[in-house]
C-alpha cells in the first residue's frame, strides 16, 4: 500500500509567541473578511492541527456560511516548539497559550471545537476568557474522564512503534484502532496515519515530543480522577454540542446525561462505529456538527 496525504488543503501556517516565548503554530483556512465568527480547533493530548483538515476544508469553503478556521498545535505537538520542561505540558499552560493566540490573531469571539484534551482546554477558557466562547463543540470529552480510557491512551503512547514506511504507519493505526472504529475505509486510515505521524529527518515518527508521556506516568488511574464540572458550568450560557463515539472508553453515557441535565440547551449526538475520538470529517461526526452550526446566528 502506498501513502498519499489526504486531499485537504494544509492551510496557511502562522506562528505566535506564548507568554514564555515558545513558538506556537496555528493553521488558518478560509475567508479573512467574513462576517461570521471564526472556528478555533483544539486537538487531543498527543494530536495536532492536522486532525482538523477535513473539518476546516468543509467550513472554510461552505457554500452558504463560510468561516475562517484556526487549528492550533499545542506546545510540543505538530509544528509548535518543544518545551524544555515537560511539566509545562498541562491544560492550564495550554489554555494560557490559546489565550495568547486569540490576542495575536485578533479573535474576540469564536466557536470552539475541542477534541478530548482540546475540550478540557475549552472548559478552562470559560474562566480565563469567557467572552471568547460563542459556542462549543466537545468531541468525546466531558468534565469526567473514565480511567479505563486514560489507561488505554497511556499504554498506546508508551508502546507506539516507529513505522518503517507509510504503509506500515497505516497498518499500525488500523491494527490498534479498528476494534473501536468499525466504519472506516482505507482513506480514513490514511488520514489517521497522516495526522499521527510526520516524516522527520527521513524517519516516520509520532508528531509529538516524546516527553509528553511523562505527564501521564504519575497519574494513579486506580484513584478517582479529578473532574471539571465547575469549568463545564461556565459553558451554560452558550450553545454546546457534545459528540460521543459509540465505542468510547473515555466519555461515559452517564456523563453525557449529567451534562444535559446541567445545560438546558446542550445537544448530544452519538457517532456510530467510532471510539475515542471520532474523526470530525467523517459523515457520522460532520452531519451533527453541520446541523449545530446551522443553528448559530453569529
Amino acid at each position: 500500500m502506498s501513502f498519499s496525504p489526504p486531499p485537504f488543503d494544509p492551510g496557511e501556517s502562522l506562528c505566535f509567541s506564548a507568554r514564555d516565548g515558545l513558538a506556537i503554530h496555528v493553521r488558518a483556512f478560509g475567508p479573512t473578511n467574513g462576517t461570521l465568527a471564526p472556528i478555533v480547533c483544539l486537538p487531543g493530548l498527543s494530536r495536532n492541527s492536522r486532525d482538523f483538515l477535513g473539518l476546516a476544508h468543509h467550513f472554510a469553503n461552505h457554500a452558504k456560511r463560510p468561516r475562517r478556521v484556526y487549528a492550533f498545535d499545542f506546545r510540543g505537538r505538530g509544528l509548535s516548539g518543544h518545551d524544555k520542561d515537560w511539566r509545562n505540558y498541562n491544560v492550564l499552560t495550554e489554555a494560557d497559550d490559546v489565550v495568547a493566540g486569540l490576542a495575536a490573531l485578533n479573535i474576540e469571539r469564536a466557536v470552539f471545537v475541542g477534541t478530548s484534551r482540546g475540550g478540557l482546554v475549552t472548559m478552562l477558557l470559560t474562566a480565563m476568557r469567557p467572552g471568547a466562547i460563542g459556542a462549543a463543540v466537545l468531541n468525546d470529552i466531558g468534565p469526567a474522564i473514565e480511567g479505563d480510557g486514560l489507561t488505554q491512551i497511556r499504554l498506546y503512547l508508551k508502546q507506539l512503534p516507529q513505522p518503517r514506511d507509510w504503509a506500515d504507519a497505516i497498518a499500525i493505526q488500523k491494527a490498534v484502532m479498528e476494534k473501536n472504529f468499525t466504519v472506516l475505509d482505507d482513506d480514513h486510515w490514511a488520514f489517521e496515519a497522516h495526522g499521527r505521524y510526520r516524516q522527520i529527518d527521513g524517519l516516520i515518527r509520532p508528531d509529538h515530543d516524546p516527553a509528553l508521556i511523562r505527564t501521564l506516568t504519575d497519574i494513579d488511574l486506580g484513584e478517582r480522577l479529578p473532574t471539571m464540572w465547575p469549568q463545564f458550568a461556565g459553558l451554560k450560557g452558550v450553545p454546546v454540542l457534545v459528540l460521543r463515539g459509540e465505542n468510547s472508553s473515555l466519555l461515559a453515557e452517564e456523563t453525557v446525561e449529567t451534562m444535559q441535565s446541567m445545560h438546558a440547551s446542550l445537544t448530544a449526538a452519538t457517532v456510530s462505529g467510532q471510539g475515542h475520538a471520532p474523526m470530525l470529517h467523517t459523515p457520522g461526526a460532520l452531519a451533527p456538527i453541520d446541523a449545530f452550526f446551522g443553528t448559530l446566528n453569529f
